[in-house]
């Protein structure tokens, strides 16, 4: 017989000292009669072993079975019968199988309790055996008539634990599939992000591509009429141009575009020390682009300039900017669309810093901003590179009006009154 365990017999002291022999095979009742006066009334009670329990207790236990929602069935053997834990397992094997599932109880004797089970585990049947026998106050009858409600509080407990268990198991599964969707759609909305940040970046870097191209085809140059350096800064020009024009059909993240603005801002340079030479005037330095609008290629002065609400303080111009801030009129600042809207590229966001980081480089816009409060997105700079190592120990006090960098006078990106920069 396959059962998941056979529970050992609870036998007193006084069954399990003497009785070691085994049982007269004989005087055994057959299986099939003892499980078909089982499945009749619940109760089989060996004719010699009735003097024990008198009708009307039996009639206890008979009443006790059938009302109870657990299949419960009782054996009553005289003393002499079986002898052993094994013999009582021995005897109820074939019973079990034929009945099937089920509590099986009963005494061998009067001291002889035992209770098996063929789908119970041990712990289970131990349960209801000592429960049981608790509350039959060491009255054989009410020992065993207590056994269905001590077999159903133990059914309920294992059903409790099974529906908490399969609960628990549906909030893991809620949880885990609520996770992967959190996370999911969260990956959708950073690739969504992200996927919009670079295509209005590539449309800003495009419309800077597209001017600086039409600023080199109003030179008009003719080659084989100008000296090599001329030559030779033009086509310095026309393959950054080039270049920008490659880089800019090829970036897939936000931040590739500052290969495009270091190219346009060669590109920018090159174009100017062509215009010069071809005007025979001097070439200009190499100076960063205006601060306002790096369209217009590279600075000629550091002007000051109050931004909106803000402090005074030096940054780099073209001739146009430098004349418009020294009459009090506003620049020519360039704008980039955000959202659906129109506004500074330095008002823009920390996804573009590395526009800005292409075109001004570390030391420009260290020296340009000096004094500035730039918040994120100078922050966004530095995290993503643009300012090189050794940044990270600029955390301390910068002094002067900067206070500590990061804090002090240095206000969170799109804060204050000029929004990128936090004047």
């Amino acid at each position: 017989m396959l059962r998941r365990l056979v529970v050992p017999a609870l036998f007193a002291a006084g069954l399990t000292a003497v009785m070691a022999a085994p049982a007269n095979a004989d005087a055994v009742p057959p299986a099939d009669d003892v499980a078909s006066q089982l499945q009749d009334n619940h109760l089989f009670i060996e004719e010699s072993a009735s003097d024990a329990f008198p009708q009307p207790e039996q009639d206890v236990l008979v009443q006790a079975a059938e009302d109870s929602d657990v299949p419960v069935y009782y054996v009553i053997l005289p003393e002499d019968m079986l002898r052993s834990e094994e013999s009582i397992e021995v005897f109820l094997d074939p019973i079990m199988d034929d009945l099937g599932d089920g509590v099986y109880a009963g005494f061998v004797g009067s001291q002889g309790y035992f209770v098996e089970s063929p789908n119970l585990d041990q712990s289970a049947v131990d349960e209801i055996g000592a429960e049981a026998k608790a509350n039959g106050n060491q009255n054989n009858v009410d020992t065993l008539a207590a056994i269905p409600d001590a077999a159903e509080a133990q059914e309920s407990s294992e059903t409790a634990s099974a529906v908490f268990g399969s609960v628990l198991l549906g909030l893991l599964v809620l949880a885990v599939a609520g996770g992967g969707y959190f996370l999911y759609s969260s990956k959708k909305k950073r690739e969504a992000e992200k996927a919009k940040q670079l295509a209005e970046i590539k449309q800003m870097a495009s419309e800077d591509v597209v001017r600086l191209g039409e600023d080199i085809a109003q030179l008009e140059i003719d080659l084989s009429a100008v000296d090599e350096a001329t030559r030779n800064d033009y086509e310095q020009a026309m393959n950054s141009y080039d270049q920008a024009k490659n880089l800019l059909d090829n970036i897939q993240q936000p931040e590739e575009i500052q290969q495009v603005t270091t190219a346009l801002e060669d590109g920018r340079y090159y174009m100017v020390a062509t215009r010069a030479r071809m005007s025979g005037e001097p070439v200009p330095e190499r100076r960063g682009p205006c601060f306002f609008n790096p369209q217009h290629g590279p600075s000629v002065q550091d002007v000051m300039w109050t931004p909106p609400g803000g402090s005074p303080r030096s940054v780099a111009a073209c001739s146009t900017c430098a004349q418009a801030v020294q009459s009090g009129y506003d620049p020519d600042v360039r704008m980039v669309e955000v959202d659906g809207q129109r506004r500074p590229y330095y008002d823009a966001g920390p996804a573009y810093s590395p526009y800005a980081g292409g075109y001004f480089g570390t030391d420009m816009m260290m020296g340009m901003f000096s004094g500035m409060m730039m918040g994120s997105m100078m922050g966004s700079m530095m995290g993503g590179g643009m300012m090189g190592a050794g940044m990270g120990d600029m955390g301390g006090d910068m002094g002067g009006d900067t206070g500590d960098f990061g804090g002090g006078d240095f206000g969170d990106f799109g804060g204050g009154d000029f929004g990128g920069f936090d004047f």
